[in-house]
């Protein structure tokens, strides 16, 4: 007998790359003439900075022939320069100097708008090159002498960008995965690329139960802040990046308030962040192994996830197109 299973005829993550604003770099990860070659949104690229600490992200291969910038490129002044024949390109991607010949006319590669926001150097992305429809904001907390130097953490994970920001929709899995004591009863508010939700929170802490709440505001499926309110002041700001269409890396920044001065050590402190890694790290065998439901069978209680995926098709230019 011939049984037709849906999960091993499915393609797992159905949706092309999102277009918005997504990480590249730690902003202190790139200093003053230093090159970075990254992989993301499924192309090569090259990150720099120039000499005057701006950063730019251009793709990564000479249009002359073909060598990698971002191997052996090194910066000189505000410009990069290729590593085979010297070619240098400005941080609009154009070649301004062929030190043996003429500079071509059309010789250049594409360019990335950039923006060193929050400790991050982010690059708009739209598949179809359309400009940047919104801004990444700035997080007062992010740059704030009053609060600690950030706790970093990276996880590269087999999925795709609405997956997870879907979890935060997903009012029920946070106890049956999670291990919550409740289903939160989550408000969520849709502002065009912005999603602003709120729901109260119980910690286990060495100090026992702490109740307190979790704002979270996502600009895009490519930024999000977190903030832990009532259990010990902490600002989370997480950035996932797709590095193809089945693979993303997620990027988790740490920072909480001072107290006297000093950076909070040990105790509930310590607790809080260790629970929100472990609740990603459950989730990620999960994100892993799933496939998208286009019509997903909902009861009650499951949160607002049709609300969440009607946002998120912003974000699929194409599909926004077919209506």
């Amino acid at each position: 007998m011939l049984h037709k299973g849906i999960a091993s005829m499915a393609k797992n993550f159905p949706h092309p790359l999102p277009s918005g604003w997504f990480a590249v770099a730690y902003a202190d990860e790139l200093e003053a003439g230093s090159v970075r070659s990254v992989t993301a949104l499924d192309r090569e690229l090259v990150v720099f900075r120039t000499g005057d600490g701006v950063a730019h992200a251009l793709d990564a291969y000479c249009p002359h022939l073909g060598a990698h910038l971002g191997v052996g490129g090194e910066v000189v002044g505000d410009r990069i320069r290729c590593p085979f024949h010297a070619w240098e390109f400005d941080g609009c991607g154009t070649c301004v100097e062929v030190p043996y010949g003429h500079t071509p006319p059309n010789a250049r590669v594409e360019s990335w708008e950039t923006r060193e926001r929050n400790g991050l150097v982010m690059v708009w992305y739209h598949p179809e090159g359309e400009p940047p429809s919104w801004e990444v904001p700035e997080i007062p907390e992010a740059t704030s002498p009053d609060w600690s130097d950030p706790q970093r953490f990276e996880w590269t994970v087999r999925t795709q960008p609405q997956e997870i920001a879907e979890n935060v929709a997903d009012s029920a899995h946070f106890r049956y995965v999670h291990g919550t004591l409740n289903v939160p009863d989550t408000e969520t508010v849709f502002d065009g690329p912005l999603r602003h939700s709120r729901n109260p929170v119980s910690l286990d802490t060495p100090k026992g139960k702490v109740d307190g709440e979790v704002v979270s505001s996502a600009f895009g499926l490519g930024l999000v802040t977190v903030r832990y309110k009532g259990i010990c002041e902490t600002l989370q700001v997480g950035s996932v990046t797709p590095i193809d269409e089945n693979t993303v890396i997620i990027r988790k920044s740490f920072s909480q308030q001072r107290v006297d001065g000093a950076n909070p050590t040990g105790g509930v402190a310590a607790a809080l962040i260790r629970n929100v890694l472990s609740q990603l790290e459950q989730d990620i065998p999960i994100w892993e192994a799933k496939i998208y439901r286009e019509r997903p069978l909902l009861t009650s209680g499951d949160g607002p996830i049709m609300p969440f995926r009607r946002w998120a098709r912003q974000f699929y230019p194409a599909a926004e197109a077919d209506g």
